[in-house]
């Protein structure tokens, strides 16, 4: 019976500049659901997957996100990429609907509301580890934050000048830009001019192109430079010229050279149902999308029940022995999770597995505070 079915509601980038990536995460939310139909489905019952387009748009990620909690009645709610778009869906339908969300993108951390649960990487695991391992692998001192101007990169950089100074290094320059600027000549120049070692950027789409360009012709990786960005995954990597971003270091919950049997697996399976198109990766959420589903579905058949306090207090410690990148488990009482990070590296227009860094503990929401 039609009304009996779970609906699980899904509000993602499928179109606009984030589509490469948003496609994905509707790619990974079908493959799942269908997979747990195919398995007898939860509780018995079907789940039907109510998937909206957000465009990019976080006004129409809002209206969507209304829609699928007052209209389609959803028991859950999963998406956004940019935190823009987090906030946006909050609104609706955490703040307004009182709706469970599962948020599955790498973000600045910090969210900590009781419906609310992060599944994608934060700054402990993205820069707590690499940042020191990096200074001592390259020598590094000095470093430049050329940065978009929003909540993401502030809260990264502090973290960095944090780690940085805390190892002995200085941090040289530090700047904001719209997300679409273009031009770096002054930035790139300073860059230069300071002795900059490593250049930890948190410009993004549409600006950090011209960016990446403009740094490559003033010869900063020529000169033994080191470019680090923390979200370059195999969505984002095709679309620059190989030698612009050549060397450059990421770290993420996972790449798609990452071997154990499972991510392989999943990575091959993916690939069959959704060929030529947007990828699994991790920097995208399609990761984090993958372990939203998976760690709900767990605390849904835990709770027994569809309840959602139930759910939640379940959900606030489920864990699943495989992932994409390895198994991964909610901290209790944080609503993040803890999972393995990779360090990699591009070489020949491939991000390569440097260092598997092992599991970090998201260290958020910690103290209680909700």
């Amino acid at each position: 019976m039609k009304d009996a079915a779970i609906k699980v509601g899904v509000v993602t980038d499928q179109s606009g500049p984030l589509s490469v990536m948003g496609v994905a995460n509707a790619n990974v939310a079908r493959m799942v659901i269908n997979d747990i139909n195919a398995n007898g489905g939860l509780l018995g019952r079907q789940i039907e997957l109510y998937l909206e387009d957000s465009a990019t748009t976080d006004s129409v990620a809002e209206a969507k996100a209304a829609k699928l909690v007052e209209q389609d009645k959803v028991d859950v709610i999963l998406g956004g990429i940019y935190s823009s778009t987090r906030q946006a869906i909050k609104r609706a339908a955490v703040e307004k609907a009182g709706k469970l969300y599962i948020y599955p993108e790498q973000y600045e951390g910090q969210e900590c509301h009781p419906l609310i649960f992060c599944t994608g990487p934060v700054p402990a695991q993205q820069l707590e580890p690499t940042i020191p391992w990096l200074m001592q692998q390259t020598g590094a001192k000095k470093f430049y934050l050329p940065s978009a101007d929003y909540i993401w990169p502030r809260i990264m950089n502090k973290k960095v000048r944090e780690l940085v100074t805390a190892n002995g290094g200085q941090i040289v320059g530090e700047e904001y830009f719209p997300l679409d600027h273009a031009d770096y000549t002054r930035t790139v120049d300073n860059i230069m001019s300071t002795g900059t070692e490593v250049v930890f950027n948190t410009t993004v789409p549409p600006g950090v192109a011209p960016f990446l360009e403009q740094l490559h012709q003033a010869g900063f990786r020529k000169r033994g430079g080191t470019l680090m960005c923390t979200y370059f995954e195999e969505n984002i990597l095709p679309l620059f010229p190989a030698e612009h971003v050549d060397g450059l270091y990421g770290c993420l919950d996972y790449y798609q050279a990452v071997s154990d049997p499972f991510s392989k697996t999943l990575l091959d399976r993916y690939n069959r149902l959704y060929p030529g198109g947007a990828k699994l990766t991790g920097g995208s959420a399609a990761t984090g999308m993958y372990r939203g589903l998976k760690l709900w579905e767990a605390a849904v058949k835990e709770a027994g029940s569809l309840k959602q306090e139930d759910v939640i207090k379940a959900l606030d410690h489920a864990k699943i022995a495989e992932g994409p990148g390895g198994p991964a488990q909610m901290v209790p009482g944080q609503h993040h999770v803890r999972m393995n990070m990779y360090v990699a590296q591009v070489s020949n227009g491939r991000l390569n597995v440097v260092r598997d860094l092992g599991a970090f503990d998201p260290k958020e929401c910690t103290g209680g505070s909700k």
